[in-house]
């Protein structure tokens, strides 16, 4: 099986509709691995404009009479079982070089009159060669917010190339979107329906879902059209440049996503140091505004040489790290910092649910409620306790099964079904306690160590899913409280011996829940203050 994938871009390789059909090439590719593919470049061939002098039906028939590059490309595209056409739209329809291909095409048809089985036009004229099981993928991108309405004379033309329902289509509006590094979130995400479209089409067909997800807007249009006024880097006003700076602040604030907003107005402020520059970006319910002069105090300051937010922007550095190494500082509320996807969005919420499998994110609540299962059931009987404590943690996987399972899940069930059980053999229900008191401290401790503490493998979905993981400042936050966990709980575990020894168990379970409640509110302080601790370069 020969595929033909042809780029018609002015643009070559640089063309964003070429990442579409590369996409959907490796889809397809991942499904037919045996096939034979090619791209052909138009740009830089040698392809004249057709004559209009029917030389290739009459003086030399199947053969046209200029000399360029046409003949070889033509062959190509005859014996192809599968052609992929990749352009941007020029002018509601396909670029001059791709044009020029189309119309030297005809040395494949016969002079004679016929008319389209399909109804197509008022007439047409027989192929010179069977290319009926020819199949064929136009693909595009246009810089409208939407492809829908746009490519209308686009269609009517491959009706007449390749017969009505004859081929297959991925039209994608905010073609421009797919340069842009700092929109690789949600421009990845079409990309990744590409491959599927990809995929099905190896099997017969895109799916209708696939068509509705490709159709679907990769920004919404307010938002797509203020990044694309504001990257021309022209002011509306006065028609005039304005500072790089300016027009890149603009660009960030056309980002906002103004369902954010939560009853509380927020002050951006950027200044950037290197250029001396500082510019406000307002998140309003109604939306962001810019301005060049501070209109109100700000409630979150990044202060950042221009080169190095720029760099964070496009991707090309960890925003975190590059915090971490103060090459940048952050001062006021630092709560815009954790939730900056959910103001300024790159689709992270989808991603974590892909992470998960489709199921509901890990949840902490779950892994300790085994634990009090042994706690609290061993704790008033050292028989019958056990068993009902057996019985909880036996039931809680049942009602769990929704959610997604961590290692300390696993662990703790299974330490507590073990901790139980030797309650019920030796009848020293205070010494399990003891001992359960201890190992949970343990693997608290154990957990710094590892690439995922405890506490990390819970709360990151709502720190941006998996990728929190690579976030040093989240990392130390979670490092730090999980030894501080650790540690209380292998002091409480040595504490109940000794006091349990003593008669004093009654007194100790007091003691353990006033410390537990202690370790919560430090807790929750020290996973606000850290952050913003370190972001302000301290």
């Amino acid at each position: 099986m020969k595929v033909l994938l042809i780029n018609g871009s002015p643009k070559g390789k640089a063309s964003n509709s070429l990442r579409l059909a590369e996409a959907f090439l490796e889809g397809f590719k991942a499904s037919v691995p045996e096939a034979e593919t090619e791209l052909l470049e138009l740009r830089g061939k040698r392809i004249e404009p057709c004559r209009g002098c029917f030389g290739c039906w009459s003086g030399t028939p199947g053969r046209c009479v200029i000399d360029d590059d046409m003949a070889g490309l033509l062959d190509k595209r005859i014996k192809a079982d599968i052609v992929i056409w990749s352009f941007p739209l020029y002018f509601f329809g396909v670029p001059g070089p791709l044009k020029n291909f189309i119309d030297r095409q005809l040395p494949m048809a016969l002079p004679f009159m016929e008319e389209n089985a399909d109804g197509t036009g008022s007439g047409s004229h027989p192929p010179r060669y069977d290319i009926s099981g020819q199949r064929h993928v136009v693909i595009s991108t246009c810089g409208f917010y939407s492809a829908e309405k746009n490519y209308d004379s686009v269609c009517s033309m491959f009706d007449h190339i390749c017969g009505k329902g004859g081929y297959e289509t991925v039209f994608c509006g905010q073609g421009e979107l797919f340069r842009v590094k700092e929109l690789a979130g949600r421009t990845d995400e079409y990309l990744e329906l590409c491959r599927r479209a990809g995929r099905e089409f190896a099997a017969g067909g895109i799916s209708p879902e696939t068509k509705a997800g490709l159709a679907q807007l990769i920004l919404p249009k307010e938002t797509f059209e203020r990044l694309a006024d504001a990257s021309w880097g022209v002011d509306r006003e006065t028609g005039e440049k304005e500072p790089e700076a300016l027009s890149f602040t603009r660009q960030m604030a056309g980002l906002y996503n103004k369902k954010s907003w939560d009853g509380t107005d927020r002050v951006l402020e950027m200044h950037y140091t290197d250029l001396g520059e500082t510019y406000q970006i307002l998140l309003e319910k109604d939306g962001s505004r810019v301005t060049a002069k501070p209109e109100k105090p700000y409630t979150t300051l990044i202060e950042t040489p221009f080169d190095v937010w720029r760099s964070i922007a496009a991707g090309e550095l960890r925003g975190d790290a590059a915090l971490m190494e103060h090459k940048y500082r952050v001062k006021g509320d630092f709560s815009l910092m954790l939730q900056w996807d959910r103001f300024f969005g790159s689709g992270e919420a989808k991603k974590s649910e892909a992470e998960t499998g489709g199921k509901k994110p890990a949840r902490m609540l779950w892994m300790l409620l085994t634990w009090m299962a042994l706690w609290i059931g061993v704790s008033i009987d050292s028989r019958i306790g056990a068993f009902a404590a057996l019985a909880v943690i036996a039931l809680i996987p049942v009602f769990t099964a929704a959610f997604e399972k961590t290692v300390y899940d696993a662990l703790s069930t299974s330490a507590a079904a073990l901790l139980c059980g030797l309650a019920l053999l030796t009848g020293k229900g205070e010494l399990a306690v003891c001992i359960g008191y201890a190992a949970f401290g343990l693997m608290w401790l154990l957990s710094c160590f590892t690439r995922e503490p405890l506490c990390a493998a819970y709360v990151k979905y709502g720190y941006g899913g998996a990728d929190a993981l690579n976030n040093p400042i989240f990392m130390r936050t979670n490092r730090i409280i999980a030894a501080a966990w650790g540690v209380l709980y292998l002091i409480i575990g040595a504490a109940a011996f000794l006091m349990s020894r003593a008669g004093h168990m009654g007194a100790m379970q007091a003691i353990i829940y006033a410390l537990t409640a202690l370790m919560g509110v430090f807790t929750a302080w020290f996973q606000k203050w850290y952050p913003a601790h370190t972001a302000a370069g301290k």
